[in-house]
């Protein structure tokens, strides 16, 4: 299974991060039936969470409502600079992960052009 995650690289300190992972897997509900009238197994991942410095932030039980390649979209905080790591399982205790680094900075930037007195009063 191969997995594509999307979150910032970089942060600041308080930040609310959006996370968003799509995961190559068809999801089978056991409901189809192949060619040759066999029942097509049940396989779907059925657990899934996610850690952002070795805690867990999120986490999710899936079933055969889930469509095939499914997408997962989640905030998290940003804290501490860390990775931001999930991990999957199917029916089949095929288990999947992926990973993203996230650096945190505690200075707030000010926005482009601005300065710290105020000019022509």
């Amino acid at each position: 299974m191969t997995a594509r995650i999307q979150v910032q690289r970089e942060a600041r300190r308080d930040e609310v991060m959006e996370v968003r992972i799509v995961i190559q897997h068809p999801m089978e509900t056991g409901f189809r039936y192949d060619s040759l009238g066999r029942q097509t197994p049940r396989n779907v991942i059925y657990s899934f969470e996610c850690r952002y410095g070795g805690v867990e932030v999120f986490r999710a039980s899936m079933g055969a409502g889930i469509a095939a390649n499914p997408y997962l979209r989640f905030f998290v905080r940003a804290e501490q600079s860390g990775d931001i790591e999930c991990r999957w399982v199917d029916q089949e205790n095929t288990s999947g992960y992926v990973s993203a680094p996230v650096t945190v900075t505690r200075e707030i930037s000010a926005p482009a052009g601005a300065r710290g007195r105020s000019e022509g009063l």
